[in-house]
């Protein structure tokens, strides 16, 4: 039993051997054939690389070689074009040379005639000499006693031609020079066209019945009281039908005062409290206009990079008026007017329209200082950073500091031709009459005038002097005095003509 146990177990243990000897044998022939395998895929892939590396430098080797035979051909473009100036050079330098040995041969020349000339000129000198001599003889006169009559037989005839030489040559002037000014005048005011805007001291408010006026009134008046305390602003509340009548002389104020009643009017509550909300809100809406208006303003005319207090100052210019024309609008004309000047005369016409802005700027001020609104103007340039030439076309546009360029002259002038364009501006009557009575008065004070008549409203001055008194010669003259004495003293738009008449009557009566 023992024996049969160690057997089967002996038995068991052999073909365990022989499963286990199997078992390897195979999976050595398995690893050996896939070695082999891996070995010659390994020089496979060994030998594509190695090709496509020979293949990458071939052609490097061609993409090289190209670059270097371009390379090759540009340097020798290049070297030809060097030779080709060198030989442009040389020739240019040997013609130099011979150029020069003309010039000298031609010096020589004229220092040879320039001594032929000295010596004819002595010779001359000599000839007109023994003449002089031969006529003192003949004639019994030195040569300055004959200079001296021969003087004084010409000195009236040379005064009455060199009078009336004058007199065409400054009317020739004065043809080309007008004509000249006023093709450019007309070219610019052709080109520019803006609307006229006349303002007053007063705005009418208009609502719908009479019964608002009580509301606005108040009890005991304090809603009309805050009103006027808020807004600085008289309110007129008369017999007036279906109007209220805001009056004061700041027009910023005005459209504040006359918004916020509006706005009040419409919401119905009109109380102290309401009205001082209204108003402060109403005031925020218009800086904030000012501000856009400024900004709108500069946007249209093209005009870039100015200070932001420069352009709430120009927003600030559509509420203001200068003789009942509007400050904004002139300010926009004498800009346009500016730019197409300059551009006739061959300047800038940016620099130009820049200048034109803001030369008014003076009269917006948030203060009230004691100073012209030119040099006001021009101290808020510079404060601002604006250019040295722009800050004096600002001062100088009334003559108040010195013209340093060409922009302080293109700038007053049109400044005078946007405030002297028919309706631009309205004048006060007695300032109108009192301006012509010194035009009549100016001329009547020079000696020989008999009576003087200012026509045409004031731009033509005719002047009526004595026969007797005064001779056709001098008439040209005294219109010279009075129209200089004019243009020093007096200031007027436009130019004014003044025409000199003298006349011979001859009055006999038959009886």
């Amino acid at each position: 039993m023992e024996m049969t146990i160690i057997i089967s177990i002996a038995t068991f243990i052999l073909g365990g051997l022989l499963t286990w000897l199997s078992i390897h044998f195979l999976f050595k022939s398995k690893y050996d054939s896939m070695l082999r395998e891996a070995e010659k895929e390994s020089e496979v892939i060994k030998k594509n690389k190695l090709l496509e590396v020979k293949e990458k430098f071939l052609h490097l080797k061609a993409d090289l070689e190209k670059q270097v035979s371009a390379r090759n051909s540009k340097i020798q473009s290049i070297e030809a074009k060097l030779k080709q100036k060198e030989l442009s050079i040389n020739q240019r330098h040997e013609d130099l040379q011979r150029k020069n040995s003309e010039i000298n041969v031609v010096k020589e020349n004229l220092n040879v005639q320039l001594e032929l000339v000295e010596k004819k000129k002595q010779e001359l000198d000599k000839l007109h000499q023994k003449e002089v001599e031969q006529l003192e003889v003949l004639s019994g006169l030195s040569a300055d006693e004959a200079k001296e009559r021969l003087f004084e037989s010409l000195k009236e005839e040379a005064k009455s031609q060199a009078a009336s030489y004058i007199s065409e040559i400054v009317e020739e002037s004065k043809m080309t020079a007008n004509k000249e000014a006023k093709k450019i005048v007309i070219q610019s005011i052709q080109r520019v066209a803006t609307e006229t805007a006349i303002e007053n001291s007063i705005t009418v408010f208009h609502i719908e019945s009479d019964e608002i006026k009580g509301r606005i009134i108040g009890r005991e008046g304090r809603n009309i009281r805050a009103l006027e305390a808020a807004t600085g602003i008289e309110i007129v509340v008369d017999d007036t039908p279906e109007a209220i009548v805001l009056s004061g002389f700041d027009p910023v104020r005005r459209e504040v005062a006359r918004l916020a009643l509006h706005q009040l009017v419409q919401d119905g509550r009109i109380h102290p409290a309401r009205i001082e909300e209204v108003v402060a809100k109403v005031r925020k809406q218009v800086e904030e206009e000012v501000v856009e208006t400024g900004k709108r303003t500069t946007i249209d005319l093209g005009i870039h990079g100015l200070h932001p207090e420069l352009i709430r100052l120009i927003g600030k210019m559509k509420y203001r008026s200068s003789y009942g024309q509007n400050l904004l609008q002139h300010a926009r004309e004498t800009a346009n007017l500016c730019a197409v000047m300059a551009s006739e005369l061959g300047l800038n016409p940016k620099k130009a329209k820049r200048a034109g802005l803001l030369h008014d700027i003076g009269k917006v001020p948030d203060d009230e200082p004691e100073l012209p609104h030119a040099i006001l103007g021009m101290k808020l340039c510079e404060k601002y950073k604006e250019k040295p030439d722009i800050c004096n076309a600002v001062g100088a546009h009334h003559d108040e500091v010195e013209m340093q360029s060409l922009l302080a002259p293109i700038v007053q002038v049109c400044d005078a031709i946007s405030g002297a364009r028919p309706g631009a501006r309205r004048e006060i009557v007695e300032a109108y009459i009192k301006r012509l009575n010194d035009l009549e008065q100016l001329a009547l004070s020079y000696p020989g005038v008999v009576k003087t008549y200012a026509i045409q409203a004031g731009r033509e001055l005719r002047v009526i002097v004595g026969a007797d008194k005064i001779d056709d010669k001098d008439t040209e003259n005294l219109s010279n005095e009075i129209a200089k004495k004019i243009q020093d003293e007096m200031t007027y738009p436009g130019q004014v003509k003044i025409t000199v008449i003298r006349e011979t009557r001859a009055v006999s009566y038959a009886k």
